[in-house]
């Protein structure tokens, strides 16, 4: 920025396993959405190595990342990002219909409860459906890697607890590995591992010896 060199991440050192729920902590501007967008193959760090099983990541090209995400991985946003024209099913086929392997619209919108809400269009939904439909979207074509950028930003406490025991439900039924990125160290109780951020850095990592039900959470 001008003559001010912003280090957006640095030394950072982090491993994802196959079927955990990872929350990763902090307040805005210490790096979370960077790491996360660079784990998803959006962004492309400027440095480092960076690994998906044996897939060199970073020396992948544009293609290369692009096919990365749509084989690989799965993103859930704040905003939804869900296209106003499209009911639920039409929102979620998007995606079901360029995936190898996806599961049916139908079937995603049904884990995360929304079966009786399949031709809705969003302007007809509350704020926690729309995400609801955001995570169906997500998982339905079976992603190996679900990202989850503040997905209960936007939501009053009751709305943003019922998102959180989706995806705490779609980890544990699914096996998707799943990163949930947030401000809120509450949410810290549902990981499996937590990561403290500050300032690009990671500060902390801890383990749960065990997930926390979304009952216990205070918010």
């Amino acid at each position: 920025m001008g003559e001010v060199t912003v280090h957006a991440l640095r030394n950072v050192d982090i491993d994802l396993y196959a079927g955990e729920l990872l929350v990763l902590l902090g307040a805005s501007g210490s790096g979370k959405s960077t790491l996360l967008n660079i784990l998803g193959g959006l962004d492309v760090a400027s440095s480092g190595s960076l690994y998906y099983h044996d897939l060199c990541l970073h020396t992948l090209d544009s293609d290369g990342l692009t096919e990365y995400r749509r084989a690989h991985v799965g993103f859930v946003f704040q905003f939804y990002n869900l296209i106003p024209s499209l009911t639920a099913r039409e929102n979620v086929k998007l995606v079901t219909d360029i995936a190898k392997d996806p599961m049916p619209a139908d079937e995603a919108l049904q884990l995360v409860g929304l079966g009786d809400r399949l031709d809705h269009f969003p302007s007809q939904m509350s704020g926690g459906e729309q995400q609801r439909v955001a995570i169906a979207r997500g998982v339905a074509k079976r992603p190996n890697v679900l990202l989850c950028d503040e997905p209960t930003g936007a939501l009053d406490a009751q709305t943003g607890k019922l998102v959180l025991s989706v995806l705490d439900r779609v980890n544990r039924e699914t096996g998707t590995t799943t990163a949930i990125i947030t401000h809120n160290a509450a949410i810290g109780m549902l990981g499996d591992t937590v990561v403290h951020m500050s300032s690009g850095e990671i500060v902390e990592r801890t383990v749960n010896s065990s997930r926390a039900s979304i009952q216990d959470i205070e918010w």
